[in-house]
């Protein structure tokens, strides 16, 4: 026998040894309680998510959905990866007060981030969450809304020149530009526009996200020392400079202001905050006084800021541009929609007056419309959870180290919960229907301990955006709903542009 065959045979021994040990760990017999393609041994199902691209990539847990119709379940190198798609799973999972530790895939976002709200998890979340849950409070939308209705004139502005000069618009960029200025001076208190270095910023968000979204993509990209090798990480860190420079930047302002005006830190709150002077509240005032009490650090006010730029501008664009996309492609919803805002508007009596969180929530077609956008284009179609110690999901069982994702997208289309889901219904959230739900059927904002903390922010800023718009302009289809094609991102995106052609309502209308 000659040496070959000797290391042959050693290895085909070794394998066959680790395809035993696979068979015996806990998750293996944990597996065969959910459904899910073949699984080969040793790789597993490895093989299915190797040499996608990002629309393939997209499709292949959409063809699962359809074909198991339940939650079901993915083995890799022997761990496993449960994937919900029904509300049982879903509310086990995001209910949980234990089930709270975010999956190996937001580690990616940690050089851009750091480890703040959105990817801590323990005592640091729980202790951040503390600091900006009263950032977020009800009292403060008010504060905010007047920075949505500076840019949505901007927003207006744009239009009237696309209409004039006979153009359609695309969508993505035009929403985009609005959620990043609102975010910029919501969290920041700063002006976007007005600094020379917006469109460098704002480009190099954009580049940051598609270099993150490339290691996502690629799994011999997950090693650290492949990265680098690579001279990815180089080219990230290169890219995070001068973004985490401006961000410093404008926090060192900002405190400087921040203690101008607040003499005394006992009396701070957010209801009253620079009531006395012209300087408007920002996100990131909560934080500069929670520094001043010792409750946060500096590197812990640039992680948080950073986090609401990137939590705060891309999600609600992607919102804002398939909500658009719908009524364009649904005028008899629009038409609703008009009315309704027209309606509102003339009962107040003050037609030219900008409109308050009070009109807004007059809009309950509005609201229902919004809904059942989320529904069908939900911003954020999947979020993932470590599991760290032995849960159940359901009526199934799932051992520690594994891994649980919710695929909102497909949550949100569950025939049980949503009868002919693809179809456009506002009416499907009358609280008569809603109330037939399981409520974590549907979850946009995810839900339990973990649910979005900026949810309101986000629903304000979407009605503002929308009613600003329709008191001037109808939206006329140009791109279908049935010719977009989705691509893995960390928001839900569309391959090619959004387009839509906007037009004058006629001048009675408008005038109401």
């Amino acid at each position: 026998m000659d040496w070959l065959t000797i290391v042959f045979l050693l290895i085909l021994a070794l394998l066959i040894l680790y395809e035993i040990h696979i068979r015996l760990l806990p998750s293996n017999q944990a597996s065969k309680q959910y459904p899910g393609p073949r699984r080969l041994p040793i790789l597993g199902n490895a093989l299915k998510l190797l040499f996608n691209d990002q629309v393939s990539t997209f499709k292949l847990p959409r063809s699962w959905a359809q074909q198991y119709k339940d939650s079901y379940r993915l083995v890799i190198r022997g761990g496993l990866i449960v994937n919900a798609i029904r509300a049982r799973e879903t509310e086990a999972l995001l209910s949980s007060s234990k089930l709270i530790d975010k999956s190996l895939i937001y580690t990616y976002l940690h050089p851009f981030m750091g480890v703040g709200l959105l990817n801590s998890t323990g005592q640091k979340w729980f202790h951040r969450r503390k600091i900006l849950t009263a950032a977020f409070h009800f009292n403060i939308l008010p504060k905010f809304l007047v920075t949505f209705q500076e840019e949505c004139d901007k927003v207006l502005m744009k239009l009237d020149a696309d209409v004039k000069g006979g153009r359609t618009t695309t969508l993505q960029s035009l929403a985009a530009r609005f959620t990043l200025n609102t975010i910029c001076e919501t969290a920041m208190g700063v002006k976007l526009d007005s600094m020379s270095m917006a469109d460098e910023y704002r480009a190099k968000i954009q580049e940051m996200v598609k270099l993150l979204l490339m290691r996502v993509m690629n799994p011999w990209l997950v090693e650290d020392f492949t990265y680098r090798l690579l001279g990815f990480k180089a080219q990230l860190m290169k890219l995070l400079e001068p973004i985490h420079a401006f961000t410093r930047s404008i926090i060192k302002q900002r405190r400087e202001l921040f203690h101008a005006n607040v003499k005394n830190l006992e009396d701070f709150s957010e209801e009253n905050i620079y009531m006395n002077t012209n300087q408007r509240y920002a996100l990131l005032d909560t934080l500069l006084a929670s520094e001043a009490k010792d409750q946060i650090d500096e590197e812990g006010i640039r992680e948080e800021v950073d986090t609401f730029m990137f939590e705060g501008h891309d999600t609600t664009a992607s919102a804002i541009t398939f909500t658009f996309l719908v009524i364009a492609n649904h005028q008899e919803a629009q038409q609703k929609l008009i009315e309704e805002l027209d309606t509102m508007i003339a009962e107040r009596g003050a037609p030219n007056d900008p409109l308050s969180i009070h009109d807004y929530g007059q809009l309950k077609y509005m609201d229902r419309l919004l809904k059942e956008c989320l529904r069908l284009y939900p911003p954020v179609p999947f979020i993932s959870r470590a599991i760290l110690e032995d849960a159940w999901l359901g009526d199934r069982f799932i051992p520690k180290e594994s891994m649980a994702n919710v695929h909102i997208f497909d949550l949100h289309r569950d025939p049980e919960q949503f009868p002919d889901p693809e179809r456009f219904d506002p009416d499907r959230f009358l609280p008569a229907n809603v109330e037939k739900r399981n409520p974590y059927a549907y979850v946009p904002f995810s839900a339990g301990p973990r649910n979005c903390i900026g949810q309101r922010y986000a629903m304000l800023e979407l009605k503002a955006i929308l009613s600003a718009v329709l008191r001037e302009f109808r939206v006329l289809p140009v791109t279908k709903r049935e010719d977009v094609v989705f691509v893995a991102d960390m928001v839900l995106r569309s391959r090619d542009p959004i387009v839509v052609k906007f037009e004058r309502r006629q001048a009675s209308a408008a005038a109401v």
